[in-house]
């Protein structure tokens, strides 16, 4: 894959799973989606077969798409091992996370392991590598809760707001059922002070409120919608109507458009929409009703400058504390 070099050391990048890269060349971008994933809140549906991953890209590819940004974090079977051969293999640029999800997500012991050092070990995979010799992460992921955030979401975000100051990677926001976003903000931007331009909070069509959305995009935040065809979310069908009313209100520049897919079932090669939707069916009918310039900036500008940061202020050296993903890789 070819990688343009920035005109400048302090130029901001995206940093991917094969190094970094300039923001002009990330191209079409899938927001927020999941490689590899594994949960007890999820059993049976595992996304964990390096072969059905690489046949993903592929479809993606097929369909126009250039980048993924993977928000699979710590502990939740990142396949970071795997992702730099599916980089070079697809020709897709993809983007690895650090961060933590909700509890749920976790064993006690994991969590107990983790009640120090949070923000070093966030630090070192975006500096370091994912597990020390891994790829390094680009990217942040924590979580909230349903219209609230607990005392668990509380440290992880007081960890990842350390880790933001001193790498500048952006953070992304697991927003439980789309709700909670202005606890978010008030916890990230006013009290941990935060740029909000460093903050993408997702999964904002689960609640299509348009009020919601459009205090967030004037707070300064990313929005990302992602996850469409999912029957349960009111998602595809209130889509372009939240979108619309952004862009009137002149927030176009903040919306982010992913597919979020978690489930092995879910999968294009499966037989379910998968990462090509999000370019097929979805992109031609937001493209009716918003244009295709918009949607365009939608999947290509925007995304390049919401991830894309000023690596170059971050610590070189090895914090304590070391991922576990990549001990062993997953296997098919």
């Amino acid at each position: 894959m070819n990688r343009t070099p920035s005109d400048t050391p302090a130029d901001p990048t995206i940093r991917t799973v094969l190094g970094d890269l300039v923001p002009a060349g990330l191209g079409v971008c899938d927001a927020h989606d999941h490689l590899f994933l594994r949960s007890p809140q999820l059993p049976g549906q595992e996304l964990d077969d390096p072969a059905a991953a690489a046949a993903e890209l592929r479809a993606f590819r097929a369909a126009g798409g250039t980048a993924v940004i993977q928000w699979t974090p710590y502990g939740m079977g990142r396949g970071a091992a795997e992702l730099p051969r599916l980089a070079r293999e697809s020709g897709v640029h993809i983007v690895a996370a650090t961060g933590l999800h909700q509890a749920a997500h976790y064993t006690p012991e994991v969590l107990e392991h983790l009640r120090s050092g949070l923000a070093e070990l966030f630090v070192a995979e975006l500096t370091e590598g994912i597990g020390g010799t891994g790829p390094r992460a680009g990217m942040i992921k924590v979580a909230g809760g349903f219209h609230g955030l607990d005392a668990h979401a509380r440290h992880t975000m007081a960890a990842a707001a350390e880790a933001q100051r001193a790498t500048g990677a952006v953070i992304g926001v697991h927003l439980e059922l789309g709700t909670g976003a202005t606890a978010v903000l008030d916890l990230l931007c006013g009290e941990l002070a935060v740029p909000p331009d460093r903050v993408i909070l997702g999964h904002l069509n689960r609640s299509p409120d348009l009020v919601v959305h459009r205090t967030a995009a004037e707070a300064g935040a990313y929005l990302a919608f992602d996850g469409p065809s999912r029957a349960h979310h009111a998602t595809d069908w209130r889509l372009p109507e939240a979108l619309a009313a952004l862009a009137e209100a002149g927030f176009g520049d903040r919306i982010l458009l992913g597919g979020d897919t978690t489930t092995a079932g879910a999968r294009s090669v499966n037989g379910g929409p998968g990462m090509p939707h999000l370019l097929r069916r979805h992109r031609e009918r937001l493209e009716v009703a918003l244009g295709k310039d918009l949607v365009t900036r939608f999947l290509t500008v925007n995304p390049a400058r919401a991830f894309a940061a000023d690596w170059t202020r971050a610590p070189r050296t090895p914090a304590p504390h070391r991922s576990r993903d990549t001990r062993r890789a997953p296997t098919a």
